[in-house]
């Protein structure tokens, strides 16, 4: 079965449930959300009969909780050595995986980081520096997964040996997993015409089991950009076709694809997207 959804929102007066009731109004069965605002540090108490009752909205409607995904706000940034700012980010880090397991999801979705000129070693040296002091002192079994990026600036994670190195180097290597996002890895200079040879290239050198999650965006961008601008199903440079092979391949048949794609005139596309994915899925 095709596991699809999108980024929902997550508001103070609804909680989880209101995420839900979103992914919901999107025949979706799954979805992602941030536990509050991405760009700072404002986070909510977290209503534990609230949380219940999402629970028993998700069972009712097919959403399987371990399938959900969140994401770490962008204000995290393990790859800066600068010690306030990466004490910041590891304690912030560390809440945030407190958060998902108290709303009982498995999944973390974190952009390793950005570098901010001190050079791709020693950004990747200062992430596994990070994960390993953040989750040395965590007990959950959540998962932090990798998110592969753009390369756009000083972004560490632009291909598979990046993230491997990072994963090289946490002790809790089970904590670990990677995010594939298909605009990214366009935008860094992967060719999802080829997505079978992409896809074995991972296995090679992290290994296909790490993938637990797929952000599925279109991109406004060519190949090798390293600009990471995310477009809608099908208009972009990636296309409908390749995203397709994509989502319907069946060694990620278990994992959930989730959608980014832009707001069209203030309106979430994402029923309509869904919608035309199962459709040419379904003619597959």
């Amino acid at each position: 079965m095709l596991i699809i959804g999108s980024h929902v929102g997550y508001k103070k007066d609804t909680g989880l449930v209101g995420s839900v009731m979103e992914a919901l109004s999107y025949k979706a069965n799954t979805f992602m959300f941030y536990t509050g605002a991405p760009q700072n540090t404002i986070r909510s108490n977290i209503d534990l009969e609230n949380v219940s009752k999402a629970g028993a909205l998700m069972m009712e409607n097919g959403i399987d909780k371990n399938k959900v995904i969140v994401h770490a706000p962008y204000i995290i940034n393990l790859a800066n050595g600068d010690p306030s700012k990466f004490n910041f980010s590891c304690n912030f880090l560390s809440e945030e995986l407190k958060r998902v397991n108290t709303f009982g999801m498995k999944y973390l979705v974190l952009h390793p980081g950005s570098h901010v000129g001190l050079g791709v070693e020693e950004g990747i040296s200062n992430i596994v520096k990070a994960l390993n002091i953040v989750l040395s002192k965590d007990d959950s079994d959540v998962m932090i997964l990798l998110e592969t990026m753009a390369g756009k600036g000083s972004e560490v994670g632009r291909s598979f040996e990046e993230i491997k190195a990072i994963i090289d180097g946490v002790s809790k290597k089970d904590r670990i997993g990677v995010c594939l996002d298909t605009c990214h890895l366009n935008d860094a200079g992967y060719d999802l015409n080829n997505f079978d040879e992409v896809l074995n290239s991972f296995d090679k050198i992290i290994g296909i089991n790490k993938i637990k999650c797929v952000h599925v965006n279109d991109s406004k961008n060519i190949i090798a950009s390293h600009k990471d601008r995310h477009e809608n199903i099908g208009k972009g440079t990636i296309g409908l076709d390749t995203l397709i092979k994509v989502i319907d391949n069946p060694k990620l048949k278990d994992v959930p694809k989730i959608l980014e794609t832009p707001y069209i005139d203030g309106i979430a596309p994402y029923k309509e997207e869904i919608a035309l994915i199962r459709k040419e899925v379904n003619k597959q």
